[in-house]
């Protein structure tokens, strides 16, 4: 083994953090088949790589036994005391069998080998780093397309973007720089394989985290959230600090934040309520920008019946029933919209043990507030 491969060992070593070790010992099993190939030798041998000298050398190892029965793999107790009297039966015999010609082999298969073991290292490498990722944001390029997928570049590695993860009002070009969710890293044969999204509710909470320094230190936090990538979201908020606002924290001067969030997402509208432990407060949050009369709770089918005035009805439930959809889906407890007369038609509202309270608590100053779209986005009533 001439020093230029042990100078290139000790390289690798440094650069790519592979063991020098690992790969002696890969080299070794490598040169082991080798010469049982080249050299048509069914023995079991051995090779021993010298690193400090550059030397090499193959050893043919057959076991000592009383009486031979193959004397490709055993030698006996005789003969091997012809060459040390120290043999004894079961011990192990090592003769060297290093062919002339074997060093170009050599050569050969160590090369082989480093460039296979740096191979793997680096995916190795690329892996562990990705996979501590998952569950994260990162910047990438669009670098090609096919009929299904869109193939993101990012960096050491190129990352799938799967049509069922991709916003559908959205056109992706080579060249393209997006921000994208990383939701699975896998190793395969090939390497390790990155799959990413842009509709993940992740994606959305990364990027309230990289725009609002509160929540990104956590003074605010995220509790829920709905999406229907590319159309609308809702999230729910909420902090322990009675100084700080949640809502306009994530708003920002004139909306400037969660616009930028929305810009990024090809204009997803993006509904921010409060948050609240209680369900009564909580749904008739969800439902903004819809005004709320009364919201009755059943606790063991964990459903609500929400009561609107009839010219809300519409806003309330949204097109296509979004709102109501999104709301449900924020909050966790299914939603039944009624209209103020309905509900009065069926004698639910205002109920008997709550007349007299019920537009009183839905009118209070401290929920004014919450009666126009706090993200800057309305929605025309059907």
């Amino acid at each position: 083994m001439s020093s230029d491969l042990l100078d290139a060992l000790t390289a690798l070593e440094q650069q790519k953090g592979i063991s020098r070790d690992v790969l002696l010992e890969a080299i070794e099993a490598a040169l082991v088949t080798a010469y049982k190939r080249n050299f048509n030798q069914a023995q079991n041998v051995r090779v021993d790589l010298n690193s400090d000298i550059g030397s090499m050398k193959v050893y043919a190892r057959k076991d000592v036994v009383e009486e031979v029965e193959d004397d490709r793999l055993q030698i006996s107790i005789e003969d091997a005391h012809l060459i040390n009297p120290a043999y004894e039966i079961g011990d192990v015999f090592e003769e060297e069998v290093t062919p002339k010609d074997f060093g170009r082999i050599a050569a050969q298969t160590a090369k082989q080998v480093v460039t296979q073991r740096v191979r793997e290292a680096e995916r190795g490498m690329i892996y562990d780093e990705y996979v501590d990722r998952e569950d994260d944001i990162v910047n990438g390029i669009v670098e090609r397309l096919d009929a299904r997928n869109i193939y993101v570049g990012l960096g050491k590695v190129e990352a799938v973007l799967p049509s069922g993860e991709q916003i559908q009002a959205e056109s992706y070009k080579p060249h393209d720089r997006i921000k994208v969710y990383i939701t699975k890293v896998e190793k395969t044969s090939r390497g390790p394989q990155v799959f990413v999204s842009r509709t993940h509710p992740g994606l959305l909470r990364r990027l309230f985290e990289l725009e609002v320094p509160e929540i990104y230190e956590g003074i605010v936090e995220i509790k829920t959230i709905a999406r229907e990538a590319g159309d609308r979201s809702k999230i729910s908020v909420f902090t322990n600090q009675a100084e700080v606002d949640p809502i306009g924290s994530c708003v920002g001067s004139r909306g400037a934040r969660v616009q930028s969030i929305s810009t990024e997402l090809n204009g997803e509208k993006i509904d921010i309520v409060e948050w609240s432990e209680d369900p009564v407060v909580f749904v008739a949050n969800a439902l903004n920008p819809s005004k709320v009369l009364d919201v009755q709770v059943n606790e063991e089918e964990r459903s609500t019946t929400v009561i609107v005035p009839d010219y809300q009805l519409s806003l309330a439930i949204g097109k296509r029933g979004q709102n109501a959809r999104l709301a449900a889906k924020l909050t966790g407890w299914k939603i039944d919209i009624k209209s103020e007369e309905s509900a009065r038609e069926l004698g639910i509202y205002p109920p008997s043990d709550k007349a007299g309270e019920v537009d009183a608590y839905f009118e209070e100053e401290d929920y004014a507030n919450h009666d126009e779209p706090i993200d800057l986005y309305k929605e025309d009533e059907d």
